[in-house]
């Protein structure tokens, strides 16, 4: 009766035995099958992109050793995280001109379509170490409609957001007067004597004011009534980032201009229908003064002569 039961169990056991090892044998085989299969839009990176930025991304890739400017280095992600995703498409597709780099960065959009551009990003996203966090890359759009065309076009995407510049080093006035002041010509050439020195068309056209000693003529954004005194002195000391008048300036290309009264808006309370105040107009800042003071207990003014006098 034993030997029989054992033969049993060893009948039953084998096939269950057999069965499983298929299964982990299958399992296995999906498992790297999928292993196998590259991500997404690195195809397009090995084909398009390794030849300048090297197959890792580094940027160290020796045909683009002559170049005058290096490839950026798509695995720093203190440097592509801040970028939004259409600053990197719209390089990919346009060249580098189209968003203030230099245009030894080819365009791309004759051989990729929109999606596979959009693949490719993806890839490049993976690259970077460390990896992004959520919310550490800007969203768009780059360039606003309502911005207005500047004589040099000055990213401040790459200098605020990729390269953390802090906005005090151009208005270096902010800190101690009523105006943030803009950077000359000398300051701006401080850097650009060497960095992206040749290659660039935007930095040669700063280097031409340089030769000619003439100061930019900057098509001015924010401008309030010549009744209201802002000073930005107290606004610095206070800790106010730049981005709470000014907006998320690390994420333009060109910096918008819409702000300040608004003629609508004021209709509207006239009539009585509720409307929230614009930025830099007398309503949305006396807001921010009250807000101010309720949660950081600062002793931001609520007078009338201290804007109107």
């Amino acid at each position: 009766m034993r030997v029989r039961l054992g033969r049993v169990r060893a009948c039953v056991t084998l096939p269950v035995l057999l069965v499983a090892g298929a299964l982990i044998g299958w399992g296995a085989a999906s498992t790297l099958a999928r292993g196998s299969n590259p991500p997404r839009g690195k195809a397009e990176y090995d084909l398009y992109c390794a030849a300048c930025h090297g197959p890792e991304g580094r940027g160290d890739e020796p045909s683009a050793a002559s170049l005058p400017i290096k490839p950026w280095n798509l695995t720093d992600g203190g440097l592509m995280n801040p970028l939004p995703d259409e600053f990197i498409h719209l390089t990919i597709a346009k060249s580098g001109a189209a968003v203030g780099l230099s245009p030894l960065m080819p365009a791309f959009a004759a051989y990729l379509s929109d999606a596979q551009i959009g693949d490719l990003v993806a890839y490049i996203r993976t690259l970077a170490v460390p990896a992004r966090a959520r919310g550490e890359t800007a969203i768009g759009p780059i360039y606003p409609p309502n911005a207005p065309v500047q004589p040099i076009l000055f990213s401040h995407v790459v200098h605020a957001g990729a390269y953390r510049i802090n906005g005090q080093y151009c208005h270096s006035d902010a800190r101690r007067s009523q105006y943030a002041g803009l950077p000359s010509v000398e300051r701006c050439m401080g850097c650009h004597k060497i960095v992206a020195a040749e290659g660039n068309p935007q930095v040669k056209r700063l280097r031409g004011y340089w030769e000619r000693k003439e100061p930019i003529p900057w098509v001015r954004i924010f401008k309030v009534p010549e009744f209201v005194y802002f000073p930005h002195k107290p606004h610095i000391r206070a800790d106010v980032p730049c981005q709470t008048c000014h907006g998320a300036i690390q994420t333009y290309n060109q910096i918008p201009a819409v702000r300040g009264p608004n003629l609508v808006n004021d209709a509207k309370n006239l009539v009585g229908v509720p409307a929230r105040p614009p930025q830099l107009s007398m309503g949305w800042c006396i807001e921010c003064h009250r807000e101010q003071n309720r949660t950081r207990g600062t002793k931001a003014p609520l007078d009338c002569v201290s804007c109107h006098h």
